[in-house]
């Protein structure tokens, strides 16, 4: 059986009941998904009018309260802030005896490991870090991406069993992440889905740019191959001008980008430098081509050297 599967909530009690501190687009997913589980959602908190109207969509008759109430409520308690308020949260809540011995705390920051609930673990607390490599919407949709999507898991040795348990509740898939390793894992994640974001949409303003009615569809079969590609073969599935050194192509792509999207270049240039370098140490791209491309990398023109707009 896959441990994508989520246990039917008809052939089990409520066994922990669930709170969530920061309703912003993770909280709320994985409150309603543990909810399925069989857990019980009993408190959530949120500042913003969105967050508010998130919570009403996502967790209905949940009551929204202070975050303080959340701990007092809830047997495991959901931290799902921003990475940069998470520590001072943790500390303010430990430091006001929010916390509870006994208590599961449980973070959904992608940068920290279990040792950012350390004041949170000295007040009897039980610190796990949960974070699902997915990409939030805030809607019911979340719940069900949540299936099969993997989970960076960290948290002391004798609680990694109940940790990766309830990353298998919520659907999930854990995989361990040790904590010094947090940081490196999370720039990973970032690299590939954020940075794949302002891709796609800068492509796109170009594709409008050109007069093309339709970018999305365009790009949608293109991109999807190409991400099934790299996923499957790595740098094998590299193709396009970098890759077989075209270096009077990459050229004409910079003066029309200097031209018509300024903004462009630079991004364009660091990842046509890197996709070179990739493309030269596994063999796609000849050596002797590789210069004239390279010069054209440096300077940002067909070989002469760049005014420097």
């Amino acid at each position: 059986m896959s441990t994508a599967q989520q246990p039917d909530s008809k052939d089990r009690p409520a066994r922990l009941t669930v709170g969530v501190v920061g309703a912003g687009r993770v909280g709320p997913a994985l409150a309603a998904s543990l909810q399925l589980a069989g857990h019980r959602p009993v408190a959530v908190s949120g500042v913003s009018d969105a967050s508010r109207r998130r919570a009403a969509l996502m967790l209905p008759d949940v009551p929204l309260v202070a975050p303080a109430d959340v701990l007092q409520r809830a047997d495991l308690v959901l931290l799902t802030v921003p990475d940069d308020t998470l520590p001072r949260l943790v500390e303010g809540l430990a430091d006001t005896g929010a916390v509870r011995p006994g208590q599961l705390l449980v973070h959904t920051s992608g940068r920290y490991g279990a040792k950012v609930l350390d004041p949170a673990l000295r007040a009897g607390a039980l610190p796990l870090a949960l974070h699902p490599a997915m990409t939030f919407t805030g809607t019911p949709v979340d719940v069900q991406r949540l299936a099969g999507c993997s989970f960076g898991v960290t948290a002391p040795e004798e609680l990694r069993l109940a940790a990766e348990a309830l990353v298998i509740e919520m659907g999930g898939e854990p995989e361990w992440i040790a904590e010094d390793k947090r940081p490196l894992y999370h720039a990973a994640l970032a690299l590939g889905a954020n940075h794949l974001v302002t891709l796609v949409a800068q492509a796109m303003e170009l594709l409008r740019s050109a007069g093309v009615e339709a970018p999305d569809r365009m790009l949608g079969p293109l991109l999807g191959a190409a991400l099934d590609n790299a996923l499957r073969s790595g740098d094998a599935a590299l193709t396009g001008p970098v890759a077989r050194g075209d270096a009077g192509t990459v050229a004409a792509h910079v003066t029309e980008l200097r031209e018509h999207a300024p903004q462009t270049v630079a991004g364009y240039l660091a990842m046509a430098r890197a996709t070179a370098d990739r493309a030269l140490a596994h063999g796609l791209l000849k050596p002797e081509l590789a210069e004239d491309l390279l010069g054209v990398l440096a300077t940002g023109t067909d070989g002469a050297e760049g005014d420097g707009r």
